[in-house]
């Protein structure tokens, strides 16, 4: 007994977001959703109206031939009724399809931007764990159909109940017996449906990841920047081979299910086709024994057959919203993730001329048990220069992200201005630092939007696109483009012009100089897909641009790392050198050797 009361509980409590998803309807549209509701309450009334319209007319032909008085207005006015209770059935039913339709784009639109929305709160460490995505993708699939099915079911049961209801009462005049056989006819059908519909949702949440990576070689195989390594390194057939591997194993695992499903459904549905004709039998020898009348006989074969069938999807919208409710959790399960709370509302610091202070600050990738960064401690003052050195993966980026709130040490603390950085509104945090990352994103937006990205507020300055494309030196190849900032840029929309490697980054080097009121400028890599002469020229440029800027420099370059004020060695996230260049060759350690070691290959 306890079993089976948590096995109802679980059940109903599955039935959770149904609330949530008429309200999400609701708020979508107040007058669709009124129309929709209102519709439903004509369409549920209309069937049994007009079923008993349909037994007036026939007893009303009875009588007037049994009378042979010739008189048909009687039959005539029934049946001009039934007309018009018909054609009030069929608007209704049009009006309930138009909208649904119309809720469906709405509803779509709405949920996709919740869905854009979170993710706009969460923290950098979410969109860099799978399972994340996994939940991400199975909240994006079907979750903007989902509402909108969970409440036309939803009217759709309250239409069938209403339905039953006068049913009911015109068929309890027959027997009570045909009411129990109406009901328990359609419940094998209702309980193998709702089996199956968990069967499938399970199957869709486990292999969210499946999915995901078959979009991902979908993307590798049509997408343009993908392109030209994808026929070098002639990977077409292999990645193409992978997909249809994973498109079988996944259609095994649908046409499995969906056979069976199939299969129980035909079966469990004689049941009911059994059910009726046995009614059918009763019907008509009631009739043949003249205990009712041919008119209550063709009301109750109308009745029974289409309560049988309103019954049962009754029972198919409940197993319907069962499943919704299923694909909604995923959704709600996404919209409710926890959001890193940024308690932080500072505005400035209490020792302006302190500038940063790294002071034993340690941080480890969640999921990884090596520490990305141990112990670090620095300090740039206000207009300082700091080049950060060191191999691929020891911890130099990992340091700017830090830096920049995208994530929050583990232990130790980093100082703005003498106050902590998580004691920062981190809005005004970020609009105090210019950015340029190693894979900085390259827009499908124009030359002017690709630079004015580097500060929101200001997207649309095109003055401030002029200045800021002269101190990223990216004027002189602008003006010579088709329509010059206005120039479409990347191959996804029309007339869009590509560019050199070297000339995106002058583009992202112009967008980090947009923040204007920015005294820190991060300089991840920014220069190595120039050559040697340009990137010279890049940071003599600079040495002027950003005299009063704090500047931190990642490069393996030494040519430009020689320019900063101090030089930092990083190796297995640690600092193991500190100091000027010079200070630096003298002590012969790590810096030295690779400074010589690349000297020597200009040599």
């Amino acid at each position: 007994m306890k079993k089976i009361r948590n096995t109802l509980r679980q059940s109903l409590a599955v039935f959770r977001y149904s609330g949530r998803a008429i309200n999400l309807v609701w708020n979508t549209s107040h007058i669709l959703t009124l129309i929709l509701a209102t519709l439903t309450l004509i369409a549920g009334l209309l069937p049994a109206a007009i079923a008993y319209l349909g037994k007036l007319i026939v007893d009303a032909v009875v009588l007037a031939a049994q009378a042979g008085d010739g008189d048909i207005s009687r039959p005539l006015l029934y049946v001009g009724l039934e007309a018009i209770a018909i054609a009030l059935l069929a608007a209704s039913q049009r009006g309930i399809s138009i909208c649904q339709s119309l809720l469906r784009v709405l509803l779509g639109q709405k949920v996709n931007v919740l869905i854009l929305e979170k993710a706009l709160t969460l923290d950098l460490r979410h969109f860099e764990d799978s399972e994340f995505y996994d939940k991400l993708t199975n909240a994006r699939r079907e979750a903007s159909v989902r509402p909108l099915s969970l409440v036309n079911r939803t009217f759709g049961l309250a239409q069938n109940a209403l339905s039953l209801i006068t049913y009911g009462v015109l068929l309890v005049n027959f027997s009570t017996w045909a009411v129990l056989v109406l009901i328990l006819a359609a419940m094998p059908a209702f309980i193998a449906e709702t089996k199956f519909a968990g069967q499938a949702f399970r199957l869709f949440s486990w292999r969210a990841a499946e999915t995901r990576q078959q979009h991902y070689i979908e993307n590798l195989l049509a997408r343009e920047d993908f392109a030209t390594e994808i026929k070098l390194y002639q990977l077409g057939d292999t990645l193409l081979g992978r997909y249809r591997n994973l498109f079988h194993q996944l259609y095994g695992e649908d046409r499995d299910l969906t056979l069976r499903r199939g299969l129980w459904g035909y079966l469990l549905s004689l049941v009911s086709t059994v059910a009726f004709y046995l009614a059918y039998a009763w019907i008509v020898v009631e009739t043949v024994m003249a205990r009712i009348s041919l008119g209550d006989m063709t009301m109750y074969l109308t009745v029974f057959r289409q309560g049988q069938s309103t019954f049962s999807n009754a029972l198919t919208s409940i197993g319907g919203m069962y499943e919704d409710n299923l694909y909604l959790s995923n959704l709600y399960d996404f919209l409710e993730e926890e959001v890193p709370q940024t308690w932080g509302d500072a505005t400035t610091g209490i020792k302006p001329q302190d500038g940063i202070r790294f002071e034993n600050v340690s941080f480890t990738y969640p999921g990884s048990s090596q520490p990305a960064l141990t112990d670090i401690s620095l300090h740039l003052k206000p207009g300082e220069k700091l080049a950060i050195v060191g191999e691929n993966g020891s911890g130099k980026t990992t340091l700017i992200k830090l830096l920049t709130r995208l994530y929050t040490p583990d232990s130790g603390r980093i100082y703005l201005d003498g106050l902590d950085l998580q004691e920062w509104d981190v809005n005004v945090l970020r609009q105090r630092i210019g950015v340029i990352f190693q894979n900085f994103v390259r827009y499908q937006f124009t030359v002017g939007e690709n630079i004015g990205v580097g500060d929101v507020e200001h997207l649309e300055d095109k003055n401030r696109w002029q200045i800021a494309a002269e101190k990223g030196m990216a004027q002189p190849f602008i003006e010579k483009l088709p329509q010059n900032f206005q120039t479409q840029l990347g191959r996804w929309f029309n007339r869009g012009q590509e560019l050199s490697g070297g000339q995106w980054q002058k583009i992202a080097l112009a967008r980090a100089f947009m923040r204007t009121q920015a005294d820190i400028l991060v300089l991840d890599e920014p220069t190595s897909a120039m050559d040697a002469q340009a990137e010279f020229d890049i940071f003599n440029h600079f040495r002027t641009l950003t005299k009063n800027q704090m500047v931190f420099l990642i490069s393996h370059r030494f040519s430009t790392v020689r320019m900063a004020d101090k030089i930092v060695v990083i190796e297995n996230g640690q600092v193991t050198e500190q100091g000027t260049h010079e200070e630096l060759l003298q002590t012969e350690g790590r810096y030295a050797k690779l400074f010589y070691l690349q000297a020597a290959g200009y040599q």
